[in-house]
């Protein structure tokens, strides 16, 4: 399970701290959720975020990878609320929109985009990582408008405010 910490300073985004939360394979199920609950729990006191982000779950064709995915999935939003944290969700569609312009892109375009924005030397790994990245970026992207489309009553999904936060980005000055 990947994680990634994004950090905005005025227009631009850093790369905190990223990384993936792995357990040993021939572990216990139960043992391996709890591992992952509590490395999730270190990252978020360490990092203290502001705003927890998370891909909305997609339904897979392989049963027993959907359902192990779900569960660590449900583990992380545990970690997120018992910390005191709303979870925001965005589709696969909606982070490639919001970090690749285009709501079909391949994984490769989007992790390129990941590292171009962050100003990252290399392509984040593990690929959890770099996914995980990606959905803070969205997010990122999405926090300022979020409150004022809301307020004008329009659907503010990472994937319907890209274009409008680089355009923000472009004709403000940096705080």
């Amino acid at each position: 399970m990947g994680y990634g910490v994004v950090e905005v300073r005025g227009s631009v985004l850093c790369a905190a701290e990223y990384g993936a939360v792995s357990t040993p394979p021939g572990l216990a199920l139960a043992k391996r959720l709890l591992l992952i609950f509590n490395e999730l729990t270190d990252i978020i006191t360490r990092t203290e975020p502001q705003a927890v982000a998370i891909e909305s779950l997609f339904f897979n064709a392989n049963a027993r990878t959907a359902l192990a995915v779900g569960q660590a999935r449900g583990v992380a939003l545990l970690a997120c609320a018992q910390s005191g944290r709303d979870v925001v969700e965005y589709t696969p569609q909606q982070v490639k929109q919001g970090v690749a312009g285009y709501g079909r892109a391949d994984k490769r375009q989007v992790q390129e985009m990941v590292r171009l924005l962050l100003g990252l030397d290399d392509i984040p790994r593990p690929d959890d990582a770099a996914d995980a990245l990606g959905v803070a970026i969205c997010h990122a992207n999405s926090l300022g408008l979020r409150s004022r489309l809301a307020a004008a009553g329009v659907d503010a999904g990472c994937g319907n405010t890209h274009g409008a936060a680089q355009a923000r980005r472009t004709r403000s000055k940096p705080q």
